[in-house]
């Protein structure tokens, strides 16, 4: 017979309701405050203060860190940060493409996703998700993948050029 976890509820100190309702309004702020005319699709000003060089691409990062900050007050499972702090390295990954990198941020709002993964621990204490912990094993499958690719290439160039003079 399978047991259902027990959920414990939070009780938050003022100043961390304080700290969460800022960002909300900062993540609001970033993703979804402002309407595409004559659609219903939600953007906020991350798209557009990405299209600023250098600057733009910091913006994302730089709040993440309030997030884990907050994160960690709140003993919310590693796991979940580790998933917070992908969402952003995606975002700032693809964000590094000009353009497509600024079309990108419409669609992922890393920001929202973050805030909806520390609220959903903020007021009740859960366990990681398997989604969570399947979240961070592909993404560190990707970097071992992405650090493989050099060693793959120079050992290809090198077998070439052994082929070739040997």
């Amino acid at each position: 017979m399978k047991q259902t976890p027990v959920i414990r509820l939070r009780q938050l100190t003022p100043v961390q309701e304080q700290r969460l309702e800022l960002l909300r309004r900062v993540s609001r702020l970033l993703d979804s405050s402002l309407v595409l005319p004559g659609t219903t699709l939600r953007f906020g000003l991350d798209p557009i203060v990405g299209l600023v060089p250098g600057i733009g691409d910091l913006v994302s990062p730089l709040f993440t860190i309030g997030m884990i900050w907050q994160a960690r007050d709140l003993a919310i499972p590693r796991v979940v940060q580790l998933r917070m702090i992908g969402n952003v390295a995606i975002d700032a990954l693809v964000g590094l493409v000009p353009v497509a990198g600024d079309l990108f941020d419409f669609a992922w709002k890393a920001n929202d996703r973050n805030l909806a993964l520390l609220e959903r621990h903020a007021y009740q204490e859960h366990r990681a998700l398997p989604s969570d912990w399947l979240f961070v094993s592909v993404m560190i499958l990707l970097l071992v993948i992405i650090a493989a690719v050099p060693f793959l290439l120079l050992g290809t160039i090198l077998a070439g050029l052994g082929a070739l003079f040997g």
